[in-house]
């Protein structure tokens, strides 16, 4: 084997294999970064950009809020709170805020607490807030004049609880209403506590009363406890002087009371009801109760001869004269026959104007009026003893 000494290549180190190796890396890296280099060129400009354009939008932004926060400066705010007298607060009461033309600039309501609040008002203009609230009486502030930025506080404190005047007028639904109500009270007149006194009326104008209330009130007079003992004791005087003349004993105070019974039932009934009713006539007795003793018994004797109309106007009084008439001449139908026809209807005609006389006079000076609670202006019918026309 020969040996070249001199031109032998002697092996690498590691040293240097490591070196070479780190070149090569290095070279390759180079090339790589010239290739990159364009692309990297471009990101950083699109970077710059975008930074410019941030700059930009943020300066806009500073603006923006600079200019709202000049304008806020101009506007004005006002608040307040909303209580009643005990210092409570008012919820849901109704706040306006107008201009000095009561233009309606807004409107709102109290929260829980009574708080209200008015947020960019214009300044340099007249303005007035009112309070309403249910049960309470408006609140009405002075004339304010804001100053831009100005914050102002109301003081809505004691709210005042609104007057509140109530005109009630209580009247029945008509004139009949009005005339039944005046029936009611006159069905529990009574002279002396015990005689009806259904046909008097207390009241110088009283509802005209309808035909329906005229039997209505006939009726109620001929079926009350003491016409019958009226009746009776008439009957046991007549019995006792024997006139007209009936038989004695039982059976002809019996036909006694009949009679007399039927008598007061159609002096009452014709006159006081049938008559009345064709006649349009108020078959009550209008009570005075002034002046002289004389002016009240011409008043009282002067109603058997006049009475007032359902219309209110004074005249002749037909239905108390035809039913006096009228029942004096029924009764001779069941007179006795010895008795002259013609002369028992007159001196019945005069008993019956007779107890009439006697009743309008006991009206007037001795049975007196009942107030009624059910009206305002009693008036009160009665119809005297046995015949309470």
């Amino acid at each position: 084997m020969n040996a070249h000494t001199g031109n032998a290549r002697q092996p690498l180190s590691k040293v240097q294999h490591l070196i070479c190796d780190l070149m090569f890396k290095l070279s390759r890296i180079g090339a790589a970064c010239i290739l990159l280099l364009p692309v990297m060129s471009r990101l950083t400009m699109a970077r710059t950009s975008n930074y410019s354009l941030f700059q930009r939008s943020w300066s806009l932004a500073q603006n923006e809020t600079a200019y709202q926060g000049g304008q806020a400066s101009q506007l004005a705010t006002i608040i307040g709170t909303v209580t009643d007298v005990n210092g409570q607060p008012v919820e849901g009461a109704t706040v306006r805020l107008m201009d000095s033309q009561a233009t309606d600039l807004g409107t709102v309501t109290t929260s829980a607490l009574g708080f209200f609040e008015f947020d960019n008002i214009a300044t340099g203009i007249s303005l007035q807030v009112t309070v309403n609230a249910v049960g309470f009486a408006q609140w009405e502030s002075p004339l304010i004049v804001l100053q831009p930025g100005q914050r102002e506080q109301l003081d809505v404190s004691k709210l005042k609880i609104t007057e509140v005047h109530t005109t009630m007028t209580v009247s029945p639904e008509s004139s009949e209403e009005i005339a039944v109500q005046q029936v009611k009270v006159e069905e529990k007149q009574r002279g002396l506590g015990i005689i009806p006194n259904f046909f008097t009326v207390y009241d110088p104008n009283p509802a005209p009363l309808t035909a329906k209330l005229k039997f209505d009130l006939s009726f109620r007079v001929l079926r009350d406890p003491f016409t019958f003992a009226g009746v009776a004791m008439i009957a046991g005087a007549g019995q006792a002087s024997r006139s007209p003349a009936y038989r004695s004993g039982t059976k002809g105070y019996a036909e006694r009371f009949g009679a007399n019974y039927a008598n007061q039932f159609t002096t009452i009934m014709i006159g006081g009801a049938i008559l009345p009713t064709l006649l349009r006539q108020d078959p009550r007795y209008y009570y005075q109760g002034s002046g002289t003793k004389t002016s009240r018994t011409l008043h009282a004797l002067s109603a058997l001869v006049m009475t007032k109309g359902d219309n209110g106007k004074t005249q002749p009084n037909f239905s108390s004269l035809g039913g006096d008439l009228a029942s004096a001449a029924i009764a001779a139908s069941y007179y006795p026959e010895r008795n002259e026809e013609s002369k028992t209807i007159m001196e019945n005609f005069a008993v019956n104007t007779a107890v009439h006389v006697v009743v309008r006079l006991l009206q007037e000076f001795v049975f007196h009026p009942v107030k009624s609670t059910a009206i305002d202006d009693p008036s009160d019918p009665a119809g005297g003893q046995v015949s309470p026309r």
